[in-house]
């Protein structure tokens, strides 16, 4: 059994990692340096057989080249593939290799690239987990903490960057996040249409885990905020939600998961009404294959 996970290296993921390890095998993809070969040092002496795939998701070539280094090693079959690796960028003028709003490039898009290109990869009963988060809905604690809801709009513009001044402060930076997150649902739920039987798609929400890696990109004294917020009782951490993930990717309690099961935790739980729109799911799958085609085209020349 073989499973990748995207962003092995810090936080969340590499939690994730290392309570896979010694269960499966593991194709770590990221970027190249020593902290994703220090995860795979750790994950080898746990007992997994571990292959490093070097891999900036900001950039889709990158993307591209490792589904293509890996479709062509031999790791053999994925049965799981764990769309972790994410990013938070505070200003949405801010372009990805590409040219796409870096947030919606790295949480999305990159991901969209690599599940396509692997598809056909997987040996049945496999699973897609993607990273998600309840932000993509206001509730009474997050319009306490200013954490902004999503602003739907058309994927295209979507993933336009931003013109003019910066906005201030970071919600801006908020919305663009909660965008992307929301858009994972609208993916999980027509992948699962396009998937091959016995591919079961789900979500995995971790918790509020401030503090993270995420935010990195924020300013010093949000950051710092964040930081304090997460001494906080109750609140995810990595050490926690990174099991957690695991195991909605390997053990048998989740091999029912499908159609974009939402998964907060360790629990089941109905997403809000706004998640499911069939329109919505149809246009993003769409508009994701003219924006990944038009990028491979720019890219090789045609």
């Amino acid at each position: 059994m073989t499973v990748l996970i995207t962003g092995p290296t810090r936080g969340l993921g590499r939690a994730a990692t290392l309570a896979m390890a010694g269960r499966t095998d593991l194709i770590l993809v990221g970027r190249e340096g020593p902290a994703l070969t220090e995860v795979a040092d750790a994950a080898r002496a746990r007992g997994s057989n571990v292959h490093t795939v070097g891999a900036d998701l900001a950039r889709l070539a990158d993307v591209r080249s490792a589904a293509k280094h890996i479709r062509e090693s031999s790791f053999g079959p994925l049965r799981a593939l764990v769309a972790n690796a994410g990013a938070m960028s505070t200003d949405t003028r801010r372009a990805s290799a590409d040219g796409y709003e870096m947030t919606f490039a790295v949480n999305y898009l990159a991901h969209a690239q690599l599940i396509g290109d692997l598809l056909d990869v997987f040996a049945a009963p496999a699973r897609i987990v993607l990273l998600g988060s309840n932000t993509y809905s206001a509730n009474v604690w997050r319009r306490l903490l200013n954490v902004p809801e999503a602003q739907w709009r058309d994927p295209v513009d979507l993933a336009r960057p931003a013109t003019g001044p910066a906005n201030p402060g970071l919600r801006a930076g908020g919305v663009a996040y909660s965008n992307a997150k929301l858009a994972l649902l609208y993916y999980a739920h027509e992948l699962q249409r396009h998937a091959a039987p016995g591919i079961g798609v789900s979500v995995f929400e971790p918790g509020w885990m401030p503090g993270t890696a995420l935010g990195r990109g924020a300013p010093a004294a949000f950051q710092a905020m964040a930081r304090g917020l997460g001494r906080l009782p109750g609140v995810s951490k990595p050490e926690r939600s990174g099991p957690a993930l695991a195991s909605v990717a390997l053990d048998d309690r989740w091999a029912h998961l499908r159609d974009g099961a939402f998964v907060l935790k360790d629990k089941v739980i109905q997403p809000k009404p706004i998640a499911f729109d069939r329109d919505r799911e149809r246009r993003l799958w769409t508009a994701t294959a003219e924006l990944l085609s038009q990028n491979t085209a720019a890219s090789t020349g045609q």
